[in-house]
């Protein structure tokens, strides 16, 4: 398996900042929209995804950078790390005390067998025997999926349905997430062998664009169309924000193309950071038709101007 930094191109001491823009560089070059058909593509958008799902995570990245790709056969699991991190101790040093099985611990709970438990989870074979015993419960595999969502689903967060291998199951996502992020769904991968556990299923999401809205990180910005006697004497607008609606001011004067700024109205931090602003791009709307009155009415409002309009525009 490639290393997971080399994937996302960056070093092993890089920060958490620095992970999310190679991830999201890498993400847009590798998008399937973006390369439909490609199967190359697509194929190294899963695995900087997957690079991105693990490194992104506090946790997952310690023990990635602890145990390398053994991590991930320990589920992502603290207390099984232990467990694995005093079995490698002692195998290592020749402490523990010998079982029936080879090394054995004593934790809370009894001793526990790690030569049987971890010499069938890193690689034995189904149905292969350590120490003439046969091997023990064995976890199923895990399993991929891809779901698309809207916007507002990625803002407010909600709860949708996938359909998979004949089961219906309820996705719970973050409010925050963008396409990349993936949710973890414990116990609905492949079932275990032997009486192991099952497998976890792992859910790609897909941020559809909306239709007015774009998104840029955690802020938001939608076009906000404004009469000809709004920009010049100014007004109170309200306008829709995903979840409910907010108010702004124009003032007098205002221009096409000037931003108004409703802070906090963008996209939620998915882990704990501030929520981005909402901007709204004024853009002046002329009414629609050519009667008599109208065209005066712009005659009029022409011999206002101050010079020529693009005089300022060179390059």
């Amino acid at each position: 398996m490639t290393d997971y930094y080399q994937r996302l191109g960056v070093s092993r001491k890089a920060s958490a900042d620095e992970i999310k823009k190679a991830y999201r560089k890498l993400a847009r070059q590798y998008h399937p929209d973006v390369n439909p058909g490609d199967k190359a593509a697509e194929e190294k958008f899963k695995q900087v995804t997957e690079a991105f799902e693990v490194l992104s995570d506090e946790g997952k990245r310690k023990l990635y950078d602890e145990f390398g790709d053994d991590a991930a056969k320990l589920g992502w699991d603290e207390k099984k790390a232990a467990q694995y991190r005093a079995y490698r101790s002692g195998a290592s040093s020749g402490g523990g005390r010998a079982g029936p099985g080879g090394f054995s611990f004593d934790f809370e709970g009894g001793p526990v067998d790690f030569e049987s438990i971890f010499g069938e989870m890193f690689g034995a074979a189904p149905g292969a025997r350590r120490g003439g015993r046969r091997a023990g419960p064995r976890v199923g595999g895990d399993l991929v999926a891809s779901m698309q969502i809207t916007l507002e689903d990625a803002v407010l967060g909600a709860t949708r349905t996938i359909s998979l291998q004949g089961k219906r199951l309820d996705v719970k996502i973050p409010a925050g997430v963008e396409t990349g992020s993936r949710i973890r769904l414990a116990g609905q991968g492949e079932p275990g062998d032997r009486g192991g556990p099952s497998g976890d299923l792992f859910v790609d999401l897909e941020v559809l664009e909306h239709p007015l809205v774009r998104r840029d990180d955690r802020d938001l910005y939608l076009d906000l169309p404004v009469t000809l006697k709004e920009a010049m004497y100014g007004a109170q607008i309200n306008v829709p924000v995903f979840g409910g609606s907010g108010t702004v001011t124009l003032k007098p004067g205002t221009q096409s193309g000037t931003k108004l700024r409703l802070k906090g109205k963008g996209v939620p931090g998915l882990r704990g950071e501030p929520p981005g602003d909402l901007y709204l791009v004024v853009q002046v709307k002329l009414p629609d038709g050519d009667a008599p009155a109208l065209k005066h009415a712009v005659d009029a409002v022409e011999a206002h101007y101050q010079g020529h309009v693009r005089a300022s525009l060179k390059l």
